[in-house]
């Protein structure tokens, strides 16, 4: 049987998700929170090459993360994978305003390691938060950063692409960061949560859509077109 859905929220099978304006995920069933792709410091990563980029975005970015703590309330916070950019990104500021979100936070924190962290983690100081180097389980969801293959989950939740869904007028077009769903692989791939990070434009095909999440409410794009999901809006 359906469940009711709030605006926001998608049914994959039995399975009930809340997509989030701010380009994040929450699991009701689980009181899991999950980001992808922060990628803190890397404002610094492009300053220690001469570029002059403003370190305001690690602020905004764990500001926006704070606001969708609180809005959740989650028991679980799920990084899935790439939370710093590079070597250059652990400066004193990035690990420090890092450290203090995590101290400040009431909720068990995870990384997934991404690419961009696996030469990074030995580097690290200590942090309130544990560092998985595979895939995790979470009931029926396997959380990972690159998209798994051949798994048995119900649904692998992951990030790594940077999914955008490009929209097209006869006199304009926009990039959106998008929630990626193929039927096929079982697989909901998250938007990259931080900024100035670009993004993978995806192809919609008959086993893909793509979601955007806009003020409380979750649009689904097809082949066939843009559309409202959720049947109950709260």
């Amino acid at each position: 049987m359906m469940k009711t859905l709030r605006s926001n929220e998608i049914q994959i099978g039995d399975l009930q998700l809340r997509l989030l304006d701010d380009k994040a995920l929450y699991l009701p069933d689980k009181q899991a929170l999950l980001v992808s792709d922060v990628h803190l410091g890397k404002a610094e990563a492009f300053q220690s090459m001469g570029i002059p980029i403003a370190s305001r975005m690690n602020e905004e970015n764990l500001d926006r993360l704070r606001s969708l703590c609180d809005q959740t309330n989650p028991k679980y916070l799920f990084v899935l994978g790439d939370l710093f950019h590079s070597k250059h990104s652990l400066v004193t500021d990035v690990l420090a305003d890092w450290d203090t979100f995590l101290r400040q936070l009431k909720a068990d924190v995870t990384l997934i390691v991404g690419n961009h962290d696996r030469n990074l983690v030995s580097a690290l100081p200590p942090l309130p938060m544990d560092c998985q180097l595979e895939a995790v389980r979470l009931g029926p969801f396997l959380l990972s950063h690159e998209p798994a293959v051949n798994h048995a989950a119900e649904l692998n939740i992951c990030g790594h692409i940077h999914p955008v869904v490009k929209l097209r007028s006869p006199t304009d077009s926009l990039r959106l960061p998008c929630f990626f769903l193929e039927h096929d692989q079982k697989r909901l791939t998250l938007p990259s949560f931080g900024e100035f990070t670009g993004g993978y434009e995806v192809t919609l095909g008959g086993n893909t859509c793509a979601y955007v999440a806009c003020e409380g409410d979750a649009i689904s794009f097809t082949k066939a077109g843009p559309r409202s999901t959720g049947n109950s809006p709260v």
